[in-house]
């Protein structure tokens, strides 16, 4: 799946105030981060403070209308400084043009909070390093930080620890990070063990005989990918060493569309055999799909799996391709990570409700408080009530011609 980017994009993203983001678009591929370590695992419990004023908001406050985070108005009036948010790029995901940074700013001004800036690095460790320097500079009290890598992304974190500013991992772990900090994310081994059921329940509905599975993996210097892989890994596993499934390889990953077909393709010439394949995320399953398609594959015989719910995630769903796609609700992971910035800021320690568990860093050997945010899997069954009911994606962006029927079939309209 081919990547479109302006390339006349500024490194600076946005810079916001009271009102005002001024974005550069791309599509559509997952974030490909080139993190120096892998191992991360996470664990549920965690974190047991309590807070002072700011209400007892939780993880489970959020919703798509932004209405929580109007109970933090009070606590937004406390402390002092800049809150920085540094996201990564926009060649790799449409996701922080198209809603992280809108729904940050929507969660910092539903709170009444306009001391805030957000930057997208463009893809550059030292574009970000920059960026969080100047951020410093203004006065800024928090960083939220979705590095490049974790090596670039721990020197930041470091640098800004050094200065008394407080910091907060977003939807990455930054590994050997510093210790004070708050990882908000998804479960990242849920995700994948929603891919990996995901996929058996669709071999079953499918009615694939005798499944030859190939697993691919994303990059493997993302920590991300890295959890995502325990978690289907650990669903499919026991299927291999019982032999009801067949593991046909496991080549080494990638988030970059072009290279996942040129790599599926060299697979499926060697093994022939070849009927199934975990994906793990939409783009490359697009990227395997399209090469399925030109070797005359029929719809609903040859699992592939995915992540993001792209919109052209969900139009191979219901064309028949993919069996389903992790959903992962950006709204409800902006608004955690607004909330806590905004406790850090006030000085004061976020909920045990909303920094509700752990998350192993391996490089730092340290469990890191965590805020999760609870992933959804998507299949046309619950494709109305989630995606579209969220308005992640309108009926019109995924009902076209060629899945109107199937639209039409799974109550979307």
């Amino acid at each position: 799946m081919q990547s479109f980017v302006r390339r006349a994009c500024i490194a600076s993203l946005a810079v916001v105030t009271a009102a005002g983001l001024v974005a550069c678009g791309s599509d559509n591929s997952n974030k490909s981060s080139a993190t120096s370590a892998a191992g991360a695992s996470t664990s549920a419990g965690g974190a047991s403070t309590s807070a002072s004023g700011g209400g007892n908001i939780s993880a489970d406050s959020f919703t798509n209308d932004f209405s929580a985070m109007a109970s933090l108005k009070d606590l937004a009036s406390k402390g002092k400084g800049l809150v920085g948010v540094l996201l990564p790029d926009t060649t790799t995901s449409t996701r922080y043009v198209s809603f992280d940074a809108p729904y940050l700013t929507k969660a910092f001004q539903a709170a009444g909070f306009t001391q805030f800036k957000i930057d997208n690095a463009q893809g550059s460790a030292t574009t970000m390093q920059t960026q969080a320097e100047a951020d410093i500079t203004q006065g800024a009290s928090v960083l939220i930080v979705d590095p490049i890598d974790s090596g670039s992304g721990a020197a930041i974190e470091a640098n800004a620890v050094s200065k008394g500013v407080k910091v907060i991992d977003y939807d990455r772990l930054t590994l050997g990070g510093p210790p004070d900090r708050i990882y908000v994310s998804f479960d990242t081994v849920k995700v994948g063990q929603m891919i990996g059921q995901g996929f058996v329940d669709c071999v079953s509905g499918w009615n694939v005989q005798k499944p030859n599975v190939l697993v691919m993996d994303g990059d493997p210097t993302d920590n991300n990918a890295t959890l995502f892989a325990q978690g289907y890994n650990g669903v499919l596993d026991p299927k291999f060493a019982g032999g009801t499934y067949t593991k046909g390889g496991e080549p080494a990953g990638t988030w970059t569309p072009s290279v996942a077909q040129t790599t599926f393709a060299q697979q499926y010439t060697a093994h022939p055999e070849t009927n199934s394949v975990v994906t793990p995320n939409d783009d490359n399953a697009n990227a395997v799909i399209a090469y399925l398609q030109s070797k005359q594959i029929q719809p609903n015989t040859f699992p592939t799996t995915g992540q993001d719910a792209s919109k052209s995630g969900l139009q191979t769903i219901l064309k028949g391709y993919q069996c389903g796609t992790v959903y992962k609700p950006i709204y409800l992971e902006a608004q955690a990570a607004a909330a806590i910035a905004l406790y850090l800021r006030a000085g004061q320690t976020p909920p045990a409700s909303l920094v509700n568990a752990t998350t192993k860093d391996s490089k730092a050997n340290a469990d890191v408080k965590s805020a999760y945010m609870t992933p959804i899997w998507v299949t046309t069954e619950n494709m109305a009530s989630t995606v579209i009911k969220d308005q992640w994606v309108s009926a019109s962006d995924i009902c076209v011609a060629e899945t109107q029927s199937a639209c039409t079939t799974a109550g979307i309209k």
